[in-house]
């Protein structure tokens, strides 16, 4: 076991007085660092960063942020979601540790979908079928995960089928 505990901090945040939602910093007892590649390669997360390091997941609609002595996470409704969410990453950190050996580290993000390269592979026609005004429109808001290769009426089996392959290597939250 790596992780065995931490001391959380739970707060309102204060950047705008209207937030509802808790933020949490987790203080770790032991340095996980050394942990943070295998979790990538089991978790997928969205930001890898060698050094200093640190792992940023999107978690049902949260983001968790994994440094070698602390987690912070936001957006949690109360103080049983932040232990829910704290004791569920103190699970993974351990189980990814505990099985390091069978796994091969992943030292990059998840990446993101390049509204270019999305407009490239459609039918350029701005026929407005996906309720957008241009194909453009359209790339833009795919690459962000709100619109699929099936919304586009223009584009026909195997071009959505280009597309959908592509959109599908990304992972949107």
């Amino acid at each position: 076991m790596l992780l065995k505990g931490y001391r959380a901090e739970i707060f309102l945040p204060t950047c705008n007085s209207h937030f509802q939602s808790l933020h949490c910093i987790a203080h770790l007892d032991q340095d996980v660092g050394a942990v943070l590649p295998y979790l990538n390669a089991v978790l997928g997360g969205d930001t890898f960063i060698k050094e200093p390091p640190s792992l940023t997941l999107k978690l049902n609609g949260k983001l968790l942020t994994i440094h070698a002595r602390k987690i912070a996470v936001n957006a949690l409704r109360d103080e049983a979601e932040v232990h829910s969410v704290l004791e569920w990453i103190k699970g993974q950190i351990n189980e990814a540790w505990q099985n390091r050996d069978s796994l091969v580290p992943k030292y990059d993000g998840a990446g993101k979908a390049h509204p270019l390269t999305i407009y490239k592979l459609l039918p350029r026609s701005n026929c407005r079928k996906c309720g957008q005004p241009t194909c453009m429109a359209f790339a833009a808001l795919a690459a962000t995960g709100a619109l699929g290769a099936d919304q586009c009426g223009a584009l026909d089996g195997p071009g959505r089928s280009k597309l959908a392959d592509y959109l599908g290597s990304f992972r949107f939250e």
